[in-house]
């Protein structure tokens, strides 16, 4: 993907984010699925990775209805800055500026526009349509493209997926704590989501 998103404005504001405020809190994880379902999956993803688009759209739709929706699963997506990082950036910063009911909306929106993407050599529009889906004006999506301390505040939390939870490529994925790297096929990730289930038996 090539990033033309808001020339000068974006990378403008990617080269003065300051430092993220060690004493500002991090923003909640959200998730989708029963709060109190028995197994917790959680996505390493970002919106400039192929391979995550790729699972987005052929399988997350049937894991969705399988174990999301069956309320067996409680679905985490956390958020990186890996392949097209300019795309990555602009892609979250758009998705925490909608309302949190939304946000895997949006998350699936831009999946699902990564072709497009591509094929346009441009990936302003088809955030900007994806936004628009979700209630964003073009003057919401540049003041959030634009927001330096939540541009910090995104990076610092990509580093900590990085440092902490040594996670360097996506898609990857945490099942109970086992871990599962690159696309995954909805049978290898059911195997995983059974086991997570017999083990808190």
């Amino acid at each position: 993907m090539r990033a033309r998103l808001l020339p000068g404005l974006f990378f403008l504001a990617l080269s003065l984010a300051p430092a993220a405020d060690a004493a500002t809190p991090p923003l909640a994880e959200i998730s989708i699925g029963a709060a109190k379902a028995p197994v917790t999956v959680i996505e390493y993803a970002s919106i400039g990775c192929p391979h995550c688009g790729t699972w987005s759209r052929e399988v997350f739709p049937a894991f969705k209805k399988r174990f999301i929706d069956t309320g067996r699963v409680r679905f985490v997506v956390r958020e990186m800055l890996t392949g097209d990082s300019a795309v990555a950036a602009a892609g979250w910063l758009t998705v925490r500026c909608a309302s949190p009911a939304k946000y895997f909306q949006v998350v699936e929106g831009l999946f699902a526009a990564q072709p497009r993407m591509e094929s346009d050599g441009d990936d302003l529009p088809a955030i900007l349509d994806v936004a628009a889906q979700a209630g964003l004006s073009r003057t919401q999506v540049s003041d959030c493209l634009s927001d330096h301390a939540a541009l910090a505040a995104l990076e610092a939390r990509a580093d900590a997926y990085v440092e902490n939870d040594k996670v360097d490529s996506t898609p990857t994925f945490d099942i109970a704590g086992k871990r599962l790297e690159g696309e995954q096929s909805l049978e290898a990730l059911a195997a995983a989501i059974e086991a997570a289930g017999h083990r808190r038996r």
